[in-house]
């Protein structure tokens, strides 16, 4: 450890919403936090869920982060250890670099396997009904650009046409201004798609597009 430097600390600084990402995608039972190398004050910058360990800012590094540390991988293993209550726990250790390549921070995740199972499962699945009836967001992990935007035509598609509001005539114009706002046609080959996709000329799409930017 040394002393950190301003832009070391803005580094961290700007680290701290990656502390409120993951405990926001895991949830209650994930203790997720930054610690600081500053050699005058190495400790928890940043902490999310600290009912898990007790701890909050300004606690001590602890022993074990600094050998995972000292292991020399900017990514430990998953490793288990204890709360100080006694509860078991399944934790990483992420090393956080300047551009020189210096230790400036230790990016911890720790969550609690003791945690009540159907506690995780409502804390992963908010607002789960008894009965499973989920509502997902109509995301998809597609494996190229025509795939992502093959998808995000058929989505948008399928919400303008269910629009009674809108008449026949417009339905098309709503569906390119929709992908639009979607960034879709900033994309290759993107008008070409959206027309086959939509069963109309590109000279079609493109009018659209123009008179969107008049």
């Amino acid at each position: 450890m040394r002393e950190l430097s301003e832009t070391d600390h803005a580094i961290l600084k700007a680290s701290e919403n990656m502390v409120d990402g993951i405990a926001a995608m895991y949830g209650e039972h994930t203790e997720v936090l930054l610690h600081s190398l500053d050699i005058s004050n190495p400790s928890i910058t940043k902490i999310a869920n600290g009912h898990i360990t007790g701890r909050t800012v300004g606690a001590p590094i602890t022993n074990l982060a600094l050998m995972k540390l000292n292991e020399g991988l900017d990514v430990s293993a998953p490793y288990m250890t204890k709360s100080p209550d006694g509860k078991a726990l399944r934790s990483i250790t992420i090393v956080i670099r300047n551009a020189q390549q210096d230790a400036i921070g230790l990016l911890c995740i720790n969550s609690n396997l003791d945690a009540p199972f159907q506690s995780v499962m409502a804390t992963l699945l908010p607002g789960l009904p008894p009965q499973g009836d989920a509502s997902f967001s109509p995301e998809t992990f597609a494996r190229s650009n025509e795939e992502m935007m093959q998808s995000s035509i058929e989505t948008v598609h399928t919400q303008v046409m269910a629009n009674d509001s809108l008449s026949a005539s417009k339905k098309n114009r709503e569906i390119v201004i929709r992908l639009n706002e979607l960034g879709i046609f900033d994309l290759k080959d993107s008008a070409q798609i959206a027309a086959k996709g939509l069963g109309i000329s590109i000279h079609t799409i493109y009018r659209y597009l123009r008179e969107l930017k008049s």
